[in-house]
């Protein structure tokens, strides 16, 4: 017999520059419900007014950093709470090499949150690490962005959060533009720049392949739909044997055009929807180019 999952609150917390505001973005587009900047005391009080409410959601997450202005160490407790609650708390923790997080203020010309107090930036981040220790301490996992560009922050967080929560293997879709380069880590690849762009008409140019316009535009198109169906056909076909014969968790799908915003993201939406349809529980879609 299994056990009901209990809904979810996820902590997001980390160092300034470190990626977490990326990260919190990426919890809001693979469905979960986002705050920042909760003082960390009204955790419990945010869990409860949230629960209360018609059609709750199941899946939280919360952004906490250093700009809290209240005492981090008592955080177990206020986890605890959440726990009360019937949420099960996890926290997550965003960290930075010293030197990266220097590069990306110098790149960014951004000002630290520190930076009122006075010091310099060097200062600031030391002082950071103190006031968040307690936080980084009872964090579930660590989560080290140094290498890490914002397209890869994004697919660690929906790998880890939005796929993978099941047993079996999980479906990632991803939309890129062949001008920036091919998913290092794709697992299948499609080619659709032979398709109509909706780029050379005017009117669909600022759109994307989410919007209304421009799926109704490919909708249309004979071509379109053939690309489609067969891609489709082959995933249907090939999906579930990977499934049966690997131990792999996750398979991802890229699907390219020339500057993944049209027919990339219209294609992988569609054939994540499709594959919903046919019972993967667990799919998920990123679109590199529009992140």
């Amino acid at each position: 017999m299994n056990t009901p999952s209990l809904p979810t609150l996820v902590i997001v917390s980390g160092m300034s520059g470190s990626g977490k505001s990326v990260a919190l973005k990426t919890f809001e587009d693979i469905g979960f419900y986002c705050v920042d900047n909760l003082p960390a005391e009204l955790l419990p009080q945010f869990v409860q007014t949230v629960r209360a409410e018609d059609g709750a959601p199941a899946k939280l997450a919360v952004g906490i950093d250093v700009r809290n202005r209240r005492d981090l160490g008592h955080l177990p407790e206020w986890l605890s709470a959440v726990g009360a609650l019937g949420f099960d708390p996890r926290m997550v923790f965003f960290e930075t090499s010293d030197e990266m997080l220097l590069k990306r203020y110098a790149d960014t010309r951004r000002r630290h949150p520190l930076s009122r107090l006075g010091l310099s930036l060097a200062d600031a981040i030391s002082l950071e690490r103190q006031v968040l220790k307690a936080m980084r301490q009872v964090a579930d996992s660590v989560i080290d962005t140094s290498a890490m560009n914002v397209h890869q922050l994004r697919r660690h967080v929906i790998r880890e959060f939005a796929l993978g929560g099941d047993a079996g293997m999980s479906l990632l879709f991803e939309s890129f533009a062949y001008r920036h380069g091919v998913p290092p880590d794709a697992d299948f690849v499609f080619d659709a720049r032979g398709l109509p762009n909706p780029h050379w008409n005017a009117t669909l140019r600022p759109l994307s392949g989410r919007d209304v316009g421009v799926r109704d535009f490919l909708d249309a198109d004979a071509d379109v739909q053939l690309f489609f169906r067969q891609v489709n056909e082959f995933l249907v076909t090939w999906l579930p044997r990977m499934q049966s014969d690997t131990t792999r968790s996750y398979v991802t799908v890229a699907i390219g055009c020339s500057g993944g915003r049209h027919r990339s993201v219209y294609l992988a939406e569609k054939l994540a929807a499709n594959a919903r349809e046919k019972g993967w529980n667990e799919v998920a879609v990123h679109h590199r180019e529009l992140d």
